[in-house]
């Protein structure tokens, strides 16, 4: 009896000390096609979300449409490239785009990636834009905005945010509430917002240090670790 009761015990500490997988907010995939909205040449989008996870640290993605640029003497649309997107000044607050600051900064270099997608019927580009953060303390559960302005692209052209009205959002609190400064409240847009307790430092790709499942071979490790505990209990109760 005493033997299961300590291997209860270890099994109950083995499942508390496993990393908490990163958690998401995702409010649908990008669109492409229906409309988009400019976050640079002084405007500024918001979408609000609900935090997933109760710690520090949060990265996240969102889809744009950049116009295509003349490069030599082509023909504007016939060898024009993608911008891309250098830079994206960003901040995540209480209110739209107002109240407590939990965050802001300007993305550019290794903390910002632009994936080509693929081109919509207006010659647009379509892209996945990343951005590594280091964040600040944000609450499970609770509500916060997303805003984007001052995006650069090579270039210099316009970018936009993707408009999908949150179709295929997959998070608690989706599809969410969006405004733009000029036209006030708008459909909401494509993005997700992943959070990790980063209160340990961040991983050597960017990421929170906890998100994710261990490696193969550090799980390994545990497991072997966790039996040799058992063994010597076995000992010492009988």
């Amino acid at each position: 009896m005493k033997l299961r009761m300590a291997c209860l015990a270890i099994v109950c500490l083995a499942l508390g000390t496993v990393p908490a997988r990163t958690q998401v907010y995702d409010n649908g995939p990008i669109n492409g096609n229906t409309d988009a909205w400019t976050i640079n040449f002084g405007y500024v989008v918001s979408d609000t979300f609900v935090a997933p996870y109760p710690g520090y640290g949060f990265d996240f993605q969102f889809g744009v449409w950049e116009s295509p640029y003349q490069v030599g003497p082509c023909a504007l649309y016939v060898c024009g490239t993608s911008g891309p997107v250098l830079s994206v000044q960003w901040s995540i607050t209480s209110g739209e785009n107002s109240g407590t600051l939990f965050g802001s900064g300007t993305a550019s270099g290794s903390d910002l990636t632009d994936k080509f997608i693929s081109y919509n019927q207006y010659g647009y580009y379509i892209d996945l834009i990343t951005v590594t953060t280091d964040g600040g303390g944000l609450t499970r559960g609770s509500t916060y905005w997303l805003n984007l302005q001052n995006a650069n692209m090579l270039g210099g052209g316009p970018v936009y945010w993707d408009e999908n009205s949150g179709q295929g959002c997959k998070s608690n609190g989706c599809p969410s509430m969006a405004s733009e400064t000029e036209v006030g409240t708008i459909p909401s847009e494509a993005f997700t917002i992943s959070t990790g307790d980063c209160s340990g430092g961040r991983g050597s790709s960017g990421g929170c240090a906890p998100g994710g499942a261990p490696e193969p071979s550090s799980i390994m490790l545990f497991g072997s670790g966790i039996l040799g505990l058992v063994g010597l209990l076995r000992r010492k109760l009988l």
